[in-house]
C-alpha cells in the first residue's frame, strides 16, 4: 500500500474538512472519468486546477472507480505523472 492511500481522507485532521476534500476529491475523479472521451489534454487542464496530493488521490480514485478508462488515459498519455507535479 502506497503512502497516498495510506492517507486517504485528505491532510486535515478535522474529521469534517477531511470529509469534505475527499467529496472534492471524488468529485474531480468522476469528472475525469467523464472526460476522458475528450481528450488527454481536457483531463490535464482540470488536474491543473488542483493541488498536488488532489491530483495523486483524484488518479488512485479515477484507477479504483473506472479502471477501462484510466487505462484508456495511461495508454493515450503515457507521460501523465508529469502532470502531477
Amino acid at each position: 500500500m502506497s503512502a497516498l492511500q495510506l492517507n486517504r481522507g485528505g491532510m486535515d485532521t478535522d474529521a469534517e474538512l477531511s470529509d469534505y476534500w475527499w467529496e472534492r476529491v471524488k468529485y474531480y475523479a468522476r469528472l475525469a472519468i467523464e472526460r476522458v472521451g475528450y481528450g488527454v489534454n481536457v483531463v490535464k487542464e482540470l488536474l491543473s486546477t488542483l493541488r498536488s496530493d488532489e491530483r495523486w488521490e483524484m488518479m488512485l480514485e479515477f484507477e479504483d472507480a473506472c479502471p477501462d478508462k484510466f487505462a484508456q488515459l495511461v495508454t493515450d498519455a503515457p507521460q501523465w505523472t508529469e502532470w502531477m507535479v
